[in-house]
């Protein structure tokens, strides 16, 4: 990370979505492995692994080689005009990624050290086939006439990136870090007693246009600040269910799931890859737009699911 000298005024950068993490472990083809099963699609480039789903990314999850933890997380900026002002903002000097879909790139870290990757004028890949659906019957509607569903073995297809979630020293340092920067809104923030905000679901304000309740979500932590877990959308739940098969099949370790989450809505099913690191496939996620605003509720809702099993540490 090259920084300036100076800064000027502060710049609030559109964000268009969460772009990627990246972790480093110390056996990359191990990785490969679980990343195969979890339903991404990775490929070695330069001694780094970098694995895309089916949607126009060129990759969402990275793996460099070395001592296992997690690296960095990334957000993806509308344009390279508006990075190189925020660069500027921020005292940083942009720099040309030598990575697949190439692009502009602003390193910044937030208050706990956390390493935060702005990215901008990458060249997409175009979006991969989903698989083939015939529809879904139920007692509002009926989509599937005439036809037998089979879904085969495949297990689960990542679509895209959906959230990270960070456990901080200080919500409320992080909070406004993360907000005069990227310009998050609040779905929901957590309280415990005494009305004490300890974290938040943070969304990113597109206006009108819908986006998902939460990319980012600070909890704050009595114990050292780090990664909790990356969440990957998937097709949708017969895709979500395939996953969680294959990766049973696998051998991979469990940690959360099947069930439905309170917060956010989504069903959700939690893995960890071979070094710990939780990674999560949802589906049915709630979409809001800037006009919906923000709630606070109580922690017990923090970890509530609709259905499902209980967490694993309640």
């Amino acid at each position: 990370m090259m920084r300036r000298s100076y800064k000027t005024e502060r710049v609030m950068i559109s964000i268009v979505d969460i772009s990627h993490v990246i972790f480093r472990v110390p056996d990359p083809d191990r990785m490969t492995t679980f990343l195969n099963d979890f339903g991404l699609i990775p490929r070695m480039v330069d001694d780094r692994l970098y694995a895309r789903g089916l949607g126009a990314s060129p990759y969402l999850h990275v793996t460099e080689k070395g001592e296992p933890g997690f690296v960095a997380l990334g957000f993806r900026a509308e344009s390279e005009a508006e990075l190189r002002a925020f660069g500027l903002a921020e005292g940083v000097e942009p720099q040309r990624l030598q990575r697949p879909g190439g692009g502009l790139c602003v390193t910044l870290r937030d208050p706990d050290g956390f390493l935060i990757e702005v990215v901008a004028g990458q060249d997409l890949p175009p979006a991969l086939q989903l698989p083939p659906t015939d529809g879904w019957n139920n007692v509002r509607q009926r989509e599937r006439i005439r036809k037998v569903k089979r879904m085969g073995n495949a297990g689960a297809n990542v679509v895209r990136l959906g959230h990270c979630v960070l456990n901080v020293s200080d919500f409320r340092r992080s909070e406004a870090w993360y907000k005069s920067r990227f310009g998050f809104i609040t779905s929901d923030e957590i309280a415990i007693a005494g009305g004490k905000g300890i974290g938040a679901f943070l969304r990113f304000d597109r206006g009108d246009e819908p986006t998902d309740h939460h990319s980012l979500a600070l909890v704050e932590t009595t114990d050292t600040p780090g990664f909790n877990h990356a969440a990957f959308e998937v097709v949708d739940f017969d895709d979500l269910y395939a996953g969680h098969v294959r990766l049973s099949a696998g051998g991979w370790e469990p940690y959360w799931g099947v069930g439905r989450h309170l917060l956010g809505s989504q069903v959700f099913d939690y893995w960890r890859d071979p070094w710990g690191n939780t990674l999560e496939h949802w589906t049915d996620g709630d979409l809001l737009t800037a006009a919906d605003g923000s709630n606070i509720v109580p922690v017990s809702e923090l970890m509530a699911t609709q259905w499902g099993p209980p967490p694993p540490f309640a």
